[in-house]
This record gives C-alpha cells, structure tokens and sequence, in this order.
C-alpha cells in the first residue's frame, strides 16, 4: 500500500475536552508571515460595522485514513483498485473527534458567537461563521484584521499578518481562512499569455489535417512505427486540435459513455468562456464538431459575461471541447474578485477561490470524472495550514473517482529574484501550488514535435511544503542521484517532486473575441491532458468499469509505458539554467506526454 507521511495528515493524539473549563486566552501562534507580503500595503482598520464569514477546517479523528483509502483506489496493484468512495464513506473518514464540535461550539459561545450564524459543511468537517463583527474575529483568533492594497492592482483585501488559536484547539483545527492567505487576482495568476507575434493560421488547419492523412497514409505504406511519424512538422509553429489528436494519438477514438463521463473546467478570476467563441473555433479547427457546447455553472457570485470573453476560459474550453467531443463539458466561473468592498455593511468577500470551488463541488451528488485547472500561486505565499487543507479535499475528489489536474507554472524553477519570504531572504528555487500537492496530478510544458521538448516556461521542482509520496519515490531519488550536488542547497531533495506529466504548452491557435490569436503557458497543456484523461474514463466506463480517479499511483507504474518521454530542453529561472529534461522523471516534464492509444491498452 502507498502512504504518504503528510505532517497535516499524520497522526496526532487529539486532546480531549478538558473536565475543567478550557482556557480561551491561552494562544499558541497558528500561522504568521514574517513581514507583511511583497506587494501589499496596509490601509488600516476596517470601516466600522464591517463583518467576515469565517470558514474553519477540523481535523478528523482517523487522519491517515483519508490517504489510505486514497491509495488503496488508486493503485492498480491493491485489490480496491477502482473501487471508490461514495460521498458518505468519504465523509466517514473526515469525521472529526467526537469532543471536537462540542469544543469549537463552547470557543464560539464563549466569544459570543450565535449558534444560528454556524454551519457545517463536508459532513461536518468544516464550519462556516457567518457575519462576524471584524472585532469579534479578532478576539477569536488573536488577530489584527486590517484592510490591505496590492501596490500594483489596487485590489484590497481584508486580512491579518498572523493569527492564533487557544493551546487547546490546535488538535482539533487545521486552519481557518480568511485569515493569513493574501492570494489575489495578480497572485492566483495565469499562466498563460497572448503572443501577438506568433504565427496564426488564416484559414483553420485543414492544411494540417491533409498533412496528417498523407503522413499516416505514407506510414501504412512503409509500416513505419510509432504515432509521432503522423505528426506534420508545421505543428512545431502552430498547434491546432488536430495537432494535438495526432500527437497524442486519438484521432481515431470516438467517445461512447457521453451519458456518463464529464469534463470539468474551473474558471476564476472573471474569466468568462464564450460560446460564440467556442462555435467560430470548432468551425476553423474541428468542423465535425461544430455541435459542441458546454456549460457554465457559477459558484461562489462567479457570473457567465458573454460580453468579456477572457483568454485562460475560452483557451481551456476551447482545447478541452475540441479534444474530448462529443463528452460533455462543463465551465465552473468561480467569483472572489474584486475581493473586498468598503461599504461597512456587507460581509466581506472571503476571496479564497480555492476554497469557495472546492466546497461547492464536494457537495454535489455527481462530480466530473476528469477537472483541468490552469491556475496556481508560488508555494511559498500560500500559509502551510492553508495549503494542507486544501490538498486534503483534492485528496476527497480523488477518493470519489475524479481526476484533477494543474498548470505547474510558467516560472520554470523560479521567478525573479527567488528569495524566501520568511525572513532569511535565502536565494531557493520558488515551487508553485497547487502543483506541489501530492494529490493532483501536475502539468508540465512542452514544445515542438519530432520530437518534442521541454518548454523552459515549464515550472517544476521540489515542493517544501509536501514530503515526497511513495507512488514517485523510485524514480524522483533516481533523478536526484542524477545530478549530484548541482544545485544544491536551492531545493527540497525530499520534496514532492512535480510536474507529474506534460503536454504542449506554445503557439495555441484560440478565438478570442471572434479574433485568432496565438497563446502559450502550461493553461494550455493542462486542459489537453485533461482532455487525454477523460477519453481514458470514458473508455473505462463505456467498458462497465470505473473511472482512473486520482492518476498518479498509475502513472509512477504501469501508466509509465502509455507515456512518451521527453528527453531534452530545460526550465531556467532564478539566475540558473534550471533543471534539464533526461530519461524518465525530471523536474520539468515529469514522466512524458499521453499516448492515448498505449494508455488505453494499459487501462483496459
């Protein structure tokens, strides 16, 4: 079985309700950043009357036993492989102590929280705070809630630079946010951008698709091995659907479990993805699926503006359509900017995206087999206790049968000056999350074909947060041992190593505003896999079984064969030329680029 010595996920003796009366203003610092973070200023304190919902994260009292249900799913060596978890089994083993809400709700009291404002989530492993006086959730948490603006958005946010919690809740809490996470519109970024000066085809890729059938015709006739010899050059300059259905080889599938299978998109930062848009692509790129369309379901305020069509939705929409066709997709626009407004009345918006997605969709009674998210922020900025609660509730939607994937970045192993943030301004390489979670599967770049290589936009690295998982130990220590002491000291040799796979990720053709125009970022790489991904699940379930769930298990196994190994380019960033592409696992395109066709034969 593969386990995963996660501190957040480690055993830890809860401390039972105390006979006496706890005390409450015994505080034991919970998080707190050394200086307030780079970019933002504080405008002081909120306006009078203003209110804050507070979302608290509890600890549940079997804490390995999320991960080892995970694993035992996941494993194509363990005999449940395959066998998930229905969101009741799930909620069973996220289930906090037993003292644990009588404990928080005595806290609350205490504080003079109405029980009425409280509400559970996740089966009562989260609690929602409604509507609590910014002075009230300073006494809670022994914070200073204070409003602050990004120097270069003018964005404000209601937040604090540290907060605690009374010595003995910290067994029973993990993190409560609002608090400390200063994420932000320029913080969850995209990694993707427009390249006005890459090349743009006129007229669609009927030049391209014509190449591909005289390739593959001409491989027929020679027997030529391999699915890259059908791949035109011209892809090197400009990549198309077809491109990329020939790259990957699946061309030649058509999808049968449309009644089943879903793909999932999440959208933020008022990213809208227009159909008009979609329908002009299909029409230039994939005329046989001109019927495609997809849904938006909002979340958290997120709106469908058909008018401000953005570049990262209609990019992610666009692929994922194109590639998936005829299964049905769906469009998550998640709300949480701008993300905080001075009126002294309304509560503030909580601005945790993350956050506010995830509790929306482990809620629901059905879930997309395969979700691609083209976002992420430098590891770093985001709070640890933070970060570790959110990669358990990836860690519930692998466990229910869903496959998720991230960007791992467009920073290769660092931006910038790459300097830590807690206070010794120590050069490291800078990695990113959510990529850095050991449960979700992290999407690399890469570029030209015939073959291919890594993209040096391709983020990767180590992660400082998550230890290295069992399912990649064998072949992320092989890399490490590779290259002996360079770059030392830079990086976590016992980090999660990501990215896990790759995908193309230069020269996107994409509509935008009616207009094409060229993109590049690992945005574009992620939802192509994803789109790879839910045509494995829809194979799986048209065969009566069920879908790959949380990949990564596979891929570090036998899902090594399905995937075509990159062997050169590498990924600068911090003043050094960054990590190297190599045979096998590396830092910058992890275990290689899909082969449909191969993974199919392996999941089957």
């Amino acid at each position: 079985m593969f386990w995963l010595p996660l501190s957040v996920l480690a055993a830890v003796p809860l401390t039972l309700a105390s006979p006496l009366a706890p005390r409450w203003d015994d505080f034991k610092v919970k998080h707190a950043w050394h200086d307030v973070p780079r970019n933002w200023k504080c405008e002081g304190p909120a306006p009078a009357g203003t209110t804050i919902d507070l979302r608290i994260a509890l600890k549940p009292h079997r804490e390995n036993a999320l991960v080892d249900a995970l694993y035992e799913v996941s494993s194509p060596q363990h005999a449940k492989y395959g066998a998930h978890l229905s969101k009741a089994e799930v909620a069973e083993l996220v289930a906090p102590h037993p003292d644990t809400h009588a404990l928080v709700n005595d806290w609350l009291s205490h504080h003079g929280v109405p029980s009425s404002s409280v509400s559970t989530s996740h089966n009562g492993g989260w609690l929602t705070v409604s509507s609590v006086p910014v002075s009230q959730a300073d006494a809670l948490l022994g914070a200073s809630y204070q409003v602050y603006r990004h120097a270069e958005t003018n964005d404000t946010l209601l937040r604090t630079v540290g907060y605690s919690l009374p010595a003995i809740l910290h067994d029973h809490i993990n993190t409560v946010a609002p608090s400390t996470y200063f994420g932000g519109p320029r913080a969850w970024r995209k990694t993707s951008h427009l390249t006005p000066n890459g090349k743009i085809l006129p007229d669609g890729d009927a030049e391209i698709q014509a190449e591909i059938a005289a390739l593959a015709k001409a491989k027929e006739a020679s027997r030529l091995p391999g699915s890259l010899a059908t791949v035109p050059s011209s892809c090197s300059s400009t990549i198309t659907p077809s491109c990329l259905r020939a790259l990957y080889n699946s061309s030649t599938y058509t999808p049968k479990a449309t009644s089943q299978n879903v793909l999932g998109i999440a959208g933020y930062l008022e990213e809208y993805a227009s159909h008009t848009d979609l329908k002009t692509f299909l029409t230039k790129f994939r005329s046989d699926a001109t019927a495609a369309a997809f849904t938006v379901v909002t979340v958290n305020g997120g709106l469908d503006n058909q008018n401000s069509p953005g570049d990262e939705a209609n990019l992610d929409i666009q692929y994922a359509e194109s590639i998936s066709f005829p299964t049905p997709n769906i469009y998550y626009s998640t709300g949480g900017s701008p993300p905080f407004v001075e009126d002294g009345n309304t509560p503030t918006n909580t601005n945790e995206p993350y956050l506010d997605w995830l509790q929306f969709i482990l809620e629901q009674s059905t879930i997309p087999q395969t979700i691609s998210t083209s976002y992420g922020d430098d590891e770093q900025t985001v709070p640890l206790d933070y970060a570790q609660s959110v990669c358990t509730l990836f860690a519930q939607l692998g466990t229910q049968g869903t496959s998720v994937l991230f960007s791992s970045g467009d920073s290769g192993v660092g931006d910038g000056s790459c300097l830590t943030n807690d206070g010794t301004n120590k050069k490291q390489f800078i990695p990113n999350f959510p990529a850095s979670c050991p449960f979700v599967t992290a999407v690399g770049g890469t570029t030209r074909v015939n073959p291919e290589v890594a993209a040096s936009l391709s983020s990767g690295g180590f992660s400082n947060y998550f230890p290295r998982p069992s399912y990649q130990d064998a072949q992320v220590t092989s890399f490490i041992k590779s290259i002996g002491t360079s770059f030392s000291g830079l990086y976590n040799t016992t980090g999660r190593g990501f990215p896990d796979i790759s995908a193309q990720a230069e020269n996107f053709q994409i509509v935008l505003s009616g207009r094409t125009e060229s993109i590049d970022g690992t945005s574009c790489a992620s939802p192509t896999a994803a789109a790879v991904i839910s045509l494995l699940n829809d194979f799986r379930l048209s065969e009566g079984k069920p879908s790959l769930g949380f990949l990564n298990p596979l891929l570090y196994s036998t899902g090594t064969a399905g995937l075509n190994d990159i062997t050169s380019g590498s990924n600068p960033g911090c003043g050094t030329t960054g990590f190297t592409a190599v045979a096998g696992w590396d830092p910058v395109t992890g275990l290689g680029t899909p082969d449909f066709g191969k993974l199919q034969a392996i999941v089957a």
